[in-house]
Parts: C-alpha cells; structure tokens; sequence
C-alpha cells in the first residue's frame, strides 16, 4: 500500500504546488485585481490538500528508505528537507500575508515583493520535487532508456 500512496500523495503534491504557481502567475500577467484577490484568497485552502498530501509523501518515503541509504535516497532526503524548510519557512507565511493583503485591498510594492518572493520560492519547490519525483522514478525502474534505443547522431551535410 505504501507502493501507491508514495508517488500519488507526490505526485498530489507537485501538481498542487504547480497550480498554485501557475495561477498566481497567470492571474498576475493577465488577470484583474478581483481576480488576483480570488488566487491568493483561495491558495490558503489549497493547504487543506498539500499538506497531508506533503506529509503522506514524507513518511511513506522514509519507510520506504527502511534504513536503505543509497545516493538517491540520500539526495531525495536532502531535497525534502530543503522543500519542507521553504514551505514553512518562505511559501506557507508569504500565501497567508498575501491572502491577507489582497482581501484588505492592499496590492502595493510590499506585496508585489513578497509575490516575487513567493514565486522565486515556489518555482524552487517545483524543481526540487520534480527531481525527487525523477529520481523516484529512476529507481523503481520506470524511467530507464530503453536498451534498443540509438543515440542521436551528428550528421553534416
């Protein structure tokens, strides 16, 4: 069971975060206000959903790993700890404070930085889940070239 809950609360995961991001970034390139307030009111109850697919994520991991430590499972423990730091430290206060402001009307400079911010740090997330994801994949055996498969040749004219 730990077998399937790992990758879909993962994969859960990655997607909720990658919403998040490309909402945020879509409705400040060609969104209006009220839909701006709408993103960042709503991305607070997104958490509902990433944090226990997060947490799911985490310790099905680590009893997978069972006292296993290969590079891999190193390196994937690695970026989950620096997912889980940004994600308390940097995504979850800056979603709530952005909430906050843009329901009070406030879309000033303060809140257009720690936008930037959030987005810079979200962006940081994606990629280290996605490489965790990659590396998962890599080691139960589904992200493998295929032994048949030619490498691309350089050919002049």
């Amino acid at each position: 069971m730990v077998k399937i809950i790992h990758p879909v609360a993962g994969g859960i995961a990655l997607l909720t975060i990658a919403i998040f991001w490309l909402a945020t970034a879509l409705g400040e390139l060609f969104g209006s206000v009220s839909t701006i307030v709408a993103i960042k009111s709503a991305i607070p109850w997104g958490f509902l959903l990433l944090i226990p697919a997060l947490a799911a994520t985490g310790g099905t991991g680590f009893n997978l790993a069972k006292g296993r430590r290969p590079k891999l499972i190193t390196t994937k423990i690695k970026r989950t700890a620096a997912c889980a730091a940004n994600g308390l430290l940097v995504l979850v206060p800056s979603a709530v404070f952005l909430a906050f402001k843009a329901r009070a009307g406030e879309l000033d400079a303060v809140f257009y930085a720690i936008q930037a911010l959030e987005l810079i740090a979200g962006a940081a997330n994606i990629t280290l889940l996605g490489l965790n994801m990659r590396d998962g994949l890599k080691m139960t055996g589904r992200f493998r070239r295929r032994a048949n498969a030619r490498p691309a040749t350089n050919k002049r004219a």
